[in-house]
C-alpha cells in the first residue's frame, strides 16, 4: 500500500515541481507562458487554457469533498469555462491552480494512511487512494497534451 506522504509526492510532482516520469509539469509548462499562446486553438483540439482549467476544475472538487463538502464536480461542465482575455487573467487563474494544487498536496498529505482504503463519497467511485491516483494519472494525460500544442504553437 502506498503511503499518503508517497501519493502526495507523486501529485506534487505532475502538477508543481517535479520532472521524474515526463521531466516537466504543469507549472513549468506553464508559468510563464503568453496568455495568447495559452488560448490559442489548434485545428479541433482544446488549447492548453481549457485543459489546465480543466484540471484545475477536478482538483477544486476534490478539494471540496476534503473539506467535508459534497461532489459537485460533473464531467459535462469540466470544459466550460470563461474565456481568458489578458494576461492577468491567465495568472489569475494560474495563482489559483497552484494555490487548489498546493491544498489538494495538503490534504492528502494530512490524511491517515487508513483513510485511502475508505469510500470515497460513494460506493461508486471508489476509494479515496483510486481518486487521489486518478487525478494524478488524468494530470499527466492532459500535461502530455499540454506539452505537444505548446510545441506546436512555438516552435
Amino acid at each position: 500500500m502506498k503511503s499518503t506522504a508517497e501519493i502526495t509526492n507523486r501529485f506534487r510532482e505532475v502538477i508543481l515541481n517535479g520532472t521524474w516520469i515526463a521531466n516537466t509539469n504543469y507549472k513549468d509548462q506553464l508559468q510563464n507562458l503568453d496568455w495568447k499562446i495559452a488560448v490559442t486553438p489548434v485545428k479541433n483540439i482544446n488549447t492548453i487554457s481549457l485543459l489546465a482549467q480543466h484540471v484545475h476544475y477536478y482538483i477544486s472538487g476534490i478539494n471540496s469533498v476534503f473539506k467535508g463538502g459534497s461532489l459537485d464536480i460533473k464531467d459535462k461542465f469540466s470544459f466550460d469555462f470563461a474565456p481568458i482575455h489578458s494576461q492577468g487573467e491567465w495568472q489569475a487563474f494560474l495563482t489559483k491552480f497552484w494555490n487548489s494544487a498546493e491544498e489538494f498536496a495538503s490534504f492528502v498529505e494530512e490524511m491517515p494512511n487508513e483513510k485511502l482504503d475508505q469510500i470515497f463519497v460513494n460506493e461508486k467511485y471508489g476509494t479515496y487512494k483510486r481518486n487521489i491516483e486518478a487525478m494524478i494519472e488524468h494530470s499527466y494525460y492532459h500535461l502530455g497534451q499540454i506539452v505537444l500544442i505548446k510545441k506546436l504553437l512555438t516552435e
